[in-house]
């Protein structure tokens, strides 16, 4: 039995789609309405506004909750919160890596990087509300909760033995697709997505690497959307914490891109993210009748990701490979 049936709030998920639409507007029509390159201090206050919110939300959160069900469904209603929280923002720094890789491969201009981020933002909300609502609509069949699990777990099991795969977007379905029915330049153009050249409509490399961003996003959200799932079975809670962590991931981007390539090891601690919360849904939520404890998932998620970020610090690469070229143009 939910706690936030659909049917009766509604209300707040419209709600809480004009506030995440309003603060898009904000962001694009006031704060970056003319390109530019987005400094280290700038991204930094931005990612702190986005947790301050998020963080707010879960305060409000616990304490709707108190009002409704009593205090210690509200503190566990915030821990989930909080937890699939976690869990969508270290699962985002991986998408970092593609974008690095992404904007320097096309040769985006720095100071137009923000606007491809925002559409790419903007879409990449759509598609996790429409994986979202797949999800909670499959999750109603409890052997599908095993199929998720256990392919969490193959995935952090494959991630943690891969290398860093190149980008080749020229390979790319979608992309190959869209060539074949509009032609492209490779100039960029201001900050325009088309550009007209004779009478015919070209495309720009901000939209092909835009286009490429959404397809790789779709990716990941396979993977972060069932891990949510594995902390909750609360859409609402899935939704809203999947949401803040999206807005904070531009921002994010820009504060760390020019040291991603310091944190070599941190794809070993988001594969064991992603193995735990597999064994969450497969064996320990039945091992501890029903539910694993969530201040235990949220001990050990955050203890994986530290201990991967501490080790990356401590063993530093010996390598510079694209990433970390393309980390050292993010000025320029």
């Amino acid at each position: 039995m939910t706690l936030f049936p659909i049917a009766e709030y509604w209300w707040f998920y419209a709600l809480f789609t004009v506030f995440v639409l309003f603060m898009l507007a904000l962001d694009l029509g006031v704060f970056n309405r003319k390109a530019h390159v987005v400094s280290f201090k700038e991204a930094a206050i931005w990612s702190t506004v986005w947790v301050v919110l998020a963080l707010a939300f879960c305060f409000g959160l616990y304490q709707y909750s108190i009002v409704q069900f009593g205090e210690a469904i509200a503190r566990t209603t915030a821990l989930e919160f909080l937890t699939g929280y976690v869990i969508e923002y270290s699962l985002s720094i991986d998408n970092i890596f593609i974008f690095v890789l992404v904007f320097r491969y096309f040769g985006i201009p720095a100071k137009y990087k923000h606007r491809v981020l925002f559409y790419g933002i903007l879409g990449a909300l759509i598609f996790r509300a429409i994986f979202i609502a797949l999800g909670s609509a499959l999750m109603q069949f409890h052997w599908v909760i095993y199929i998720f699990g256990a392919f969490l777990i193959i995935t952090g099991i494959k991630m943690f033995f891969s290398g860093r795969e190149e980008i080749e977007p020229e390979k790319n379905l979608l992309i190959r697709i869209f060539r074949r029915f509009v032609p492209v330049t490779h100039e960029v153009d201001d900050k325009r997505f088309f550009k007209q050249i004779g009478k015919v409509w070209h495309a720009t490399p901000l939209l092909i690497a835009l286009l490429f961003l959404e397809a790789t996003d779709i990716i990941f959200a396979v993977d972060s959307v069932p891990a949510i799932f594995a902390v909750t079975d609360e859409t609402l809670i899935v939704f809203t914490s999947n949401i803040f962590a999206i807005l904070g991931l531009r921002s994010m981007y820009f504060m760390l891109a020019g040291v991603i390539n310091r944190f070599h090891l941190i794809k070993y601690g988001l594969a064991a993210v992603l193995v735990f919360v597999g064994l969450k849904m497969v064996w320990l939520n039945d091992a501890f009748g029903g539910k694993f404890p969530i201040t235990w998932s949220l001990a050990i998620i955050v203890s994986f990701i530290g201990m991967s970020v501490l080790a990356s610090l401590i063993f530093p690469s010996t390598q510079t490979g694209e990433v970390s070229q393309a980390a050292s143009e993010i000025g320029d």
